[in-house]
């Protein structure tokens, strides 16, 4: 495997999932390092970890293996071709905005909640948003060229809550929020910022195309 930005923080999240299962209280990590809204509204809940930061570590945390499994996929997949045309730096920036963002929205919608968002969902849902931007192939829905765009890649943010909704309810999780606000913030932050981060395609490229 190449060693890329994008590999590295799949690396992380797999990292971060076994040491909080199985070097450290998986109840504990998920409480301290994950995004807990209620902590950016002052209410003094404890933790070891800054609040601000709470948005990136809760980001390589996982519930559980298939968590952990789809979203490293999904983030491979889609991260090594934004990476390609972007490069790193902007892949990760990318990433950790989408990882703020989607927090911003969770806490947006639910200011005083006190359970733990864990997951990359949110930073990997902007990379599928800049993908779906940068790489698909649109459908002519109205005559708005950036209305149409975004209207297409409204599609592919309604089947990842979809899929993200099934993986929650197969797995019966509890005491972590199914984040729905999260995932459209960070997919909306990727359609945005694609715009400025992801360089056009040289005119000689091939680049894969995904329909929708």
């Amino acid at each position: 495997m190449r060693l890329t930005a994008t590999n590295v923080l799949a690396a992380v999240a797999v990292l971060g999932y076994f040491l909080a299962r199985y070097l450290w209280d998986v109840v504990d990590a998920h409480y301290f390092g994950g995004f807990v809204p209620a902590r950016w509204s002052g209410i003094n809940l404890e933790s070891n970890v800054p609040a601000w930061l709470t948005p990136l570590t809760a980001a390589f945390l996982h519930a559980d293996f298939y968590h952990l499994l789809f979203n490293t996929v999904v983030l491979l997949y889609c991260g090594n071709a934004l990476e390609r045309r972007m490069g790193p730096s902007r892949l990760v920036i990318l990433f950790v905005v989408g990882a703020y963002l989607a927090a911003v929205a969770q806490w947006w919608t639910d200011p005083a909640a006190a359970l733990p968002m864990i997951g990359a969902s949110g930073a990997v849902s902007a990379l599928i948003g800049a993908y779906a931007m940068t790489f698909g192939s649109r459908r002519q829905l109205v005559a708005s060229p950036a209305l149409n765009r975004f209207l297409n890649a409204l599609w592919l943010l309604a089947f990842w809550v979809a899929v993200q909704y099934a993986i929650d309810f197969a797995a019966a999780l509890e005491n972590t929020l199914i984040a729905t606000p999260a995932h459209i913030g960070g997919f909306l932050a990727g359609l945005v910022f694609a715009r400025w981060l992801v360089p056009p395609a040289p005119v000689s490229a091939a680049p894969p195309t995904i329909e929708y």
